[in-house]
């Protein structure tokens, strides 16, 4: 049976390998998505930038669940895998595929029927708030899609196809990068050509994860429904806590576009930018949890403790490495980036305190996602949602409201970067303690079960 590829090689060769991958096809998509916000913005109506700037504050939420689910299910399969259970690792995928799929649509549901609530508590009134539920009724039925893609992912960095992985959003990007301007401004559509192209790309992400994770690569089986059952347990205690951290940013993101959005439509759609930025610049960062978690995965799995130690330390190296050169990258576009977007008055202020101070924070946001990776992956979940929730949903929102009464707009920029610094750092310290103390007769938290044998399970799984 092959053996898992994470447990044999230098620990900092996986970690730049998978997060290069990752980071790839996360800032890929982000940068559609900003591309998507850029020909909206070539409308030349402020409405429509503001407008998907607060649907935006909603689908984040939305997506960070299904982030969530898809924690949960690299937790479980590269765990699995790392312990060379490849039947158990097969089945807990397609178990996990069906129950994300079922989760989405229930929030997909309620998504829709709240919409206009959602909107008007974001601060949004009149057309742009019309015009931001309109967005979210044409592209929430898609999240389905979506979860399914995103699981599909998840089970082919967990058994360290991080090419592959990077593949499926790097090709369905390139559909939505196409389709994009000829729906916007070719067919005059505005917002709902945007629209019409998020749900072709969640519609490719699914069918190009399922051909190279199931199909290619027969990393997916379906399981009985007594097998279904028995995963529910472990994979739902790592999926709820995974869902309720990843609910801190968007829960952030919509406190703080609340502090923003009395500032007027000029600073809510430099926050719009900001957003799109952040996912674009800092892709490395944002993928690093994801890649490193199968890494830490395979190596719990494997009772290899000493990697799990020397993937920390590496994590944080490349995260801090990262931030620095990104930085000094984005100071320098910064006028480009507002001339783009065609940003003035306090929308320039909001850029400028981005690039200059708010990018600092992410340091310390990485070192925060190193030890997310750490917590869910290796059997304390729990604990990555009470940090990123006092970050977000503690500290940010006061912060950025206090320092917005001295600096204006801005001032949330700064407040955000300060919350960010404090937690992160001392979540780090926190995941490194606990790593540096696991050992082997710990008991397993999650108490995987085991599937049934197959009669020759390498027919499942094609090089």
């Amino acid at each position: 049976m092959t053996q898992g590829r994470f447990l044999t090689g230098s620990t900092m060769g996986h970690v730049v390998r998978m997060t290069a991958t990752g980071a790839m096809g996360i800032t890929f998509v982000f940068l559609v998505d900003a591309a998507n916000l850029l020909w909206i913005s070539q409308l030349g109506d402020a409405t429509l930038v503001a407008a998907i700037g607060f649907a935006f504050a909603v689908q984040f939420f939305s997506v960070s669940s299904g982030v969530g689910l898809m924690i949960a299910a690299t937790a479980l399969v590269s765990r699995s895998i790392g312990a060379g259970q490849r039947d158990a690792a097969r089945e807990q995928a397609g178990a996990a595929i069906i129950i994300a799929a079922t989760i989405q649509g229930l929030v997909a549901t309620l998504v829709v029927l709240l919409r206009h609530d959602l909107i008007a508590l974001a601060g949004a009134t009149g057309e742009t708030a019309a015009l931001a539920a309109r967005y979210l009724a044409f592209t929430m039925p898609s999240l389905v899609f979506m979860a399914v893609g995103m699981i599909a992912s998840g089970v082919l960095r967990a058994d360290g196809f991080g090419a592959k992985a990077m593949y499926v959003t790097l090709l369905s990007g390139s559909l939505l990068m196409v389709i994009d301007p000829i729906l916007i401004l070719g067919l005059g559509l505005g917002l709902d050509g945007a629209a019409i192209g998020l749900f072709s790309f969640r519609i490719a992400l699914m069918g190009l994860g399922l051909y190279f994770a199931a199909h290619q690569h027969g990393l997916i089986a379906l399981p009985s429904r007594s097998r279904l059952a028995r995963v529910l347990r472990p994979y739902m205690l790592v999926a709820l806590p995974a869902i309720a951290t990843q609910m801190a940013t968007p829960a952030g993101n919509y406190f703080l576009t609340i502090v923003m959005a009395p500032f007027g439509d000029d600073a809510v759609a430099a926050w719009a930018v900001v957003g799109r930025l952040t996912v674009v610049a800092f892709g490395g960062v944002f993928a690093l949890s994801g890649a490193v978690g199968g890494i830490f995965g395979q190596n719990f799995g494997a009772g290899q403790y000493d990697r799990l130690r020397s993937t920390y330390r590496d994590a944080l190296i490349f995260c801090l490495a990262y931030t620095m050169a990104t930085w000094g990258v984005l100071f320098l576009a910064t006028p480009y980036v507002i001339a783009a977007f065609g940003l003035t008055g306090q929308g320039a202020e909001v850029l400028y305190a981005f690039s200059t101070i708010g990018v600092g924070g992410f340091i310390f946001i990485g070192a925060l996602f190193v030890s997310n990776a750490a917590f869910n992956n290796l059997g304390r979940p729990g604990r990555s949602t009470l940090v990123n929730w006092t970050k977000d949903g503690v500290l940010s929102w006061p912060a950025a409201a206090f320092l917005a009464t001295i600096y204006g707009a801005p001032g949330v920029i700064y407040g955000q970067a300060a919350a960010s610094a404090l937690v992160g750092l001392l979540s780090a310290l926190w995941g490194w303690h606990f790593v540096r103390g696991l050992r082997a007769d710990a008991p397993d938290p999650l108490d995987l079960p085991a599937a049934r044998p197959y009669p020759n399970p390498d027919r499942y799984r094609r090089d």
